[in-house]
């Protein structure tokens, strides 16, 4: 056992590292050799540690399990061409993980063990952060209720985690999308905005149906009148019509903030475009793809990145975009990968480097 920083580390005797394709990663499927673990009891945090990776034991009362008190953030780090480590915008997403803690009633993570133990648990693992193109090493921050009671009430005592898990591109090819007017992923007041793993776990049996039909994901919809677009399962959603982008607002709260959502209107903003971000019905999608207006329609998440919509079907009026010509979904990728890579400026100072 060594101490890095206040974070006590236990190395793994022997690496898997070894027995991972790198130039063939699903996503989500392989795990570094550590991960971090903190405790929360009494009121406060106890010292975390970082561990070999590896099962938990919990009771089987535990409350995350019958109550859902459960939050969780992605974030991607990744290997400069100059060789240094760095994580993307790591900050913004520790500041978002606190918002859902206290929708959630969870105690907020302070930045010594989120962003602090983040940083030291890459140092350990930082072999494990590939260098294939549109490939890095997604870090998975979570926390959820360890109370062991059966009863309806916030939980005194929670776990912290991270684990860390080398990838590839989420979406292979541009997707097909079904946009869905029964099922519901939030309403106003409720904990759209936040990234509770309920949210997840609602969404999959409307995902499944979507699949079945052969899109692979849904656009959501508004609540009430299934008028106004929302965002994609994993993403939000960006629309190019004319000379504009627009993505939905998120004055409602029904929406995530998400990371890569404000790095691409900051990036479209430096581009000179102009960016709305403000209701926009799926009729408004129709008239403008019918007008020959609507000429680009992306994703943007922490796994996806940048991932382009090939077809958007409402009712039974189909979409259909050509992915080879979206040239300002391209630039906005190609700059945010080269901001990753370290090959073009950042003057935001969204990379993080683990060292120091």
């Amino acid at each position: 056992m060594q101490t890095m920083g206040n974070i006590k580390v236990t190395k793994a005797t022997t690496s898997k590292r070894a027995s991972v394709d790198f130039s063939n990663l699903s996503f989500g499927k392989h795990f570094t050799d550590h991960m971090l673990v903190a405790e929360y009891s009494n009121g406060s945090w106890q010292t975390p540690e970082i561990v070999p990776y590896g099962p938990i034991s919990f009771d089987p009362s535990m409350a995350t399990i019958h109550y859902g008190q459960s939050i969780f953030e992605g974030i991607k780090a990744y290997r400069l061409k100059s060789g240094v480590e760095a994580i993307f915008r790591p900050y913004d997403n520790f500041k978002r993980f606190n918002k859902s803690a206290s929708r959630m009633e969870m105690p907020s993570v302070p930045e010594e063990i989120f962003i602090g133990g983040m940083k030291q648990l890459l140092q350990v693992d930082a072999a494990w952060i590939p260098e294939e193109y549109d490939h890095s090493l997604y870090v998975r921050p979570f926390m959820f209720a360890t109370d062991e009671v059966i009863g309806v009430n916030p939980s005194t005592t929670y776990k912290f985690m991270i684990i860390l898990s080398p990838v590839g591109p989420y979406y292979a090819a541009p997707m097909k999308i079904y946009v869905e007017e029964f099922y519901v992923r939030a309403v106003p007041g409720g904990v759209g905005f936040a990234k509770t793993s309920g949210n997840y776990a609602a969404s999959l049996h409307p995902a499944a149906v979507a699949k079945k039909r052969g899109y692979d994901q849904i656009l959501w919809t508004d609540a009430h009148e299934h008028k106004y677009v929302q965002e994609c399962g994993t993403m939000n959603v960006f629309f190019v019509i004319g000379d504009k982008f627009i993505t939905p607002g998120l004055e409602s709260g029904t929406i995530l903030e998400g990371v890569t959502r404000d790095s691409v209107i900051a990036v479209a903003n430096d581009m000179g475009k102009v960016v709305e971000e403000r209701e926009i019905s799926v009729d408004e999608l129709v008239d403008a793809y019918k007008a020959g207006l609507l000429t680009e329609a992306f994703g943007a998440g922490t796994a996806a990145t940048i991932a382009k919509i090939a077809e958007l079907r409402y009712k039974d009026f189909v979409m259909e975009f050509d992915p080879g010509k979206m040239p300002l979904a391209d630039e906005i990728k190609s700059i945010l990968t080269a901001i990753r890579d370290g090959i073009a400026p950042d003057p935001r100072g969204w990379m993080l480097s683990i060292q120091g």
